[in-house]
């Protein structure tokens, strides 16, 4: 893939390409919609992502091409920039008037992306653009960032330049993942540890509902009032500062105190799920699978009875792995309401899988999803 990269970016700026960069996307294993109540997540890095090609040019522009998009843009080498539409480049434009705007000293550059992470899947591609643009001017411009000063960036690209108000995690998990390995984030403090997750005979499928994610950020925002709402109330016996801070046995002595069924139900989502990410690390480390399957299954769950952030589409996934025998676990994965599911199946049954998987779904959903296979994958860097 890289050969053919590096002919088109000869093709498009007549000169070879000197410097390669890889950022992956993600998908979050265990522990969803507690990123924002001071909880545990555990991501991973996937096998596909963003690649980028780039050449130094003596005419003070930055010169973006992508293959995936017909939209480009050459722009002079400038002390910031602003946002215009919608398309793509504004990612990587963001990053580059971040760092400009922190004083660093940035020179003309060819730039050619090619992604092949399916675009608005909940994989962060966004994030994986965005990762692997200040990973590329950091080395480039020997800007001196840390990964964690890469991830406070494009969490800040995402967050102003782009306006979208996502959390921590997906920036995180691209910058700091590692092979065979989930990161258990704890997403107040940053804190995090890498855990060995030896998926041994099995792949990592990542399905695609393909159903556009339109009432994600509505409904998001209105889970998040309500655990503000759970959390208000049982602060009037309880000395914490987030949901998180409570364990099921505390919270099982204090529910009464918070008297509205939904709130209630979301705040025990929230309480149960934080315990399955600690129970998970441990299953994972141990190489447990079975059980790490069936904390998958009960998160999904959860997620669909008590927190109702699922929906037909993922639900019929899951409803297939569970009567698929070569499934050992399997969750709806991001905001919901669309999006992607995951499954932990084996690597000899994934061509089987995916046919019957994409006949089930088709049958009761009208079109059919989209099925990749993925080892869990290092973060970003440099290709040599």
């Amino acid at each position: 893939m890289l050969d053919n990269l590096k002919q088109r970016f000869k093709e498009l700026f007549d000169k070879e390409s000197q410097n390669s960069f890889f950022a992956p996307g993600r998908v979050n294993l265990i522990g969803e919609h507690i990123d924002y109540n001071g909880g545990l997540v555990m991501p991973c890095a996937v096998t596909f992502g963003t690649y980028l090609l780039t050449a130094p040019n003596t005419d003070g522009l930055f010169r973006f091409r992508s293959t995936n998009f017909e939209d480009q843009l050459d722009i002079p080498v400038q002390g910031q920039y602003e946002k215009t539409g919608k398309e793509w480049f504004n990612y990587p434009l963001g990053v580059i008037h971040n760092l400009a705007i922190q004083g660093h000293n940035l020179q003309g550059l060819d730039m050619l992306f090619f992604g092949n992470l399916p675009i608005g899947a909940g994989l962060s591609s966004s994030a994986s653009i965005e990762v692997v643009t200040a990973f590329a001017f950091n080395q480039l411009f020997n800007a001196g960032l840390s990964k964690l000063d890469i991830v406070k960036l494009t969490k800040v690209v995402e967050n102003v330049f782009i306006g979208v108000n996502s959390g921590i995690m997906d920036q995180f998990a691209v910058t700091f993942g590692e092979a065979g390995k989930a990161l258990k984030l704890n997403c107040e403090t940053l804190d995090y540890e890498a855990v060995d997750c030896n998926l041994g005979d099995h792949y990592l499928a990542i399905i695609n509902t393909n159903k556009p994610r339109k009432l994600a950020e509505s409904k998001y925002n209105e889970r998040v009032s309500e655990c503000a709402q759970a959390l208000t109330a049982l602060q009037k016996k309880l000395q914490i500062d987030n949901l998180c801070d409570v364990d099921s046995e505390t919270f099982s002595t204090h529910k009464s105190l918070i008297s509205d069924t939904t709130v209630l139900n979301r705040a025990q989502h929230v309480v149960e799920e934080n315990e399955r990410v600690k129970l998970a690390a441990t299953a994972l480390a141990e190489n447990r699978l079975d059980d790490f399957g069936q904390l998958m299954y009960a998160s999904h769950d959860s997620l669909k009875n008590l927190y109702e952030v699922s929906g037909i589409e993922l639900d019929t996934i899951v409803e297939f792995c569970l009567r698929y025998p070569e499934v050992t676990g399997a969750r709806m994965t991001g905001a919901g309401f669309g999006g992607c599911a995951i499954a932990l199946v084996k690597k000899n049954a994934l061509d089987d899988f995916s046919a019957k998987i994409s006949e089930y779904y088709t049958e009761k959903i009208g079109y059919a999803p989209s099925v990749y296979s993925s080892d869990i994958g290092a973060g970003v860097r440099e290709l040599k």
